[in-house]
């Protein structure tokens, strides 16, 4: 099954359930009054959090969300039933956007339904509005409608080290190198068409795809996946040795997450240009010492005063076996 990390849907809380004109009548007695009853509350509409991530798969065809209509009210005074209220399962991580108002919902937490859209009131029957001047009301009420909307749900994924970098900066091979994760690599680029995730200890490793030049304007695959380094607590900037200007390489990511940021101020979770940063010089094992260190001082050049670099290859045991111990050792001080 395809991962789905995005949705549009129309959703639509319950109407409410009309009022009804009735007469109370016994055998072998007069008239006894107005019994109609009121109808039942339309289903409210909730969103919940729960931890399957590709939940949002199971919805890639379905275009309408409905909540239970209230029943109409009934004869001696008995009210409609409450039409059920609907809740929807997302991952948590993702945002809830109310396309019709902007209101956007932020759901972090597992288990916690959110309330998106109300039901409509039962309408009153006509028992409600008897009195001493109105013994027989023949007024009654419809139920008022439910609210709706249209929806996007957006999933952010809650990682505490995300990979990035231009297509080919060796992201897969590295989180398959360190993790359990099983990300497909080829020598070509958007190789990976959604982000993989893997377990490095007690840390999630998201490696988001390649980003191109004009990603934070939308062009490629980045701008749509550059949304799940949001909530990720470090960046891990991965640039391939293998790239004849490492600053440039550099400098064209950084430049998109800036424009991304631009065009999308104010979202809950802030700005991806201030996030922690780490800089992993990747394929180190393609090129000659002497090329590896003048890459390095090139690199350096591009980078804020005492930014972190690190260095690997996947094909060399020594090499690996380093970095995850130097890179444990930052995310352990950065869960602190």
């Amino acid at each position: 099954m395809a991962f789905v990390d995005e949705l549009t849907v129309s959703i639509k809380a319950g109407n409410g359930g009309h009022g009804v004109v009735r007469w109370l009548h016994e055998k072998g007695k007069e008239f006894m009054g107005p019994a109609g009853g009121n109808g039942g509350n339309g289903g409210d509409v909730f969103v919940k959090g729960v931890s399957d991530l590709g939940v949002l798969a199971h919805y890639r065809h379905k275009k309408l969300f409905k909540a239970e209509r209230g029943e109409d009210g009934q004869s001696k005074s008995k009210y409609g039933q409450n039409g059920k209220d609907l809740i929807i399962e997302i991952p948590v991580g993702s945002m809830v956007t109310n396309n019709d108002t902007g209101k956007v919902y932020d759901i972090a937490e597992i288990g916690e339904p959110v309330l998106i859209l109300k039901g409509g009131r039962g309408g009153l029957g006509n028992e409600h509005f008897k009195g001493s001047m109105n013994i027989r009301p023949m007024e009654h009420t419809d139920g008022k409608v439910g609210e709706e909307a249209m929806f996007t749900i957006e999933l952010l994924l809650a990682a505490s080290l995300g990979l990035i970098g231009l297509p080919n900066a060796g992201k897969s091979s590295l989180l398959n190198a360190v993790t359990n994760a099983e990300a497909k690599v080829g020598d070509y680029q958007f190789t990976t068409l959604e982000p993989n995730l893997g377990a490095f200890l007690d840390f999630i490793i998201a490696d988001i795809p390649g980003l191109i030049e004009g990603a934070g304007q939308g062009k490629g695959l980045g701008h749509k996946f550059l949304r799940h380094v949001m909530r990720t607590k470090i960046l891990a900037h991965c640039v391939s040795v293998e790239n004849e200007d490492m600053g440039a390489a550099y400098d064209t990511i950084r430049h998109e997450i800036k424009s991304f940021d631009i065009l999308h101020k104010g979202l809950v979770h802030g700005q991806i240009e201030s996030k922690d940063e780490i800089v992993i010089m990747t394929k180190v094992d393609s090129v000659l010492p002497e090329v590896l260190e003048t890459k390095r001082k090139a690199l350096k050049k591009h980078l804020k005063r005492g930014a972190k670099i690190l260095e690997v290859s996947v094909y060399d045991d020594v090499s690996l076996a380093a970095f995850k111990k130097e890179l444990l050792t930052i995310l352990q001080n950065t869960a602190k």
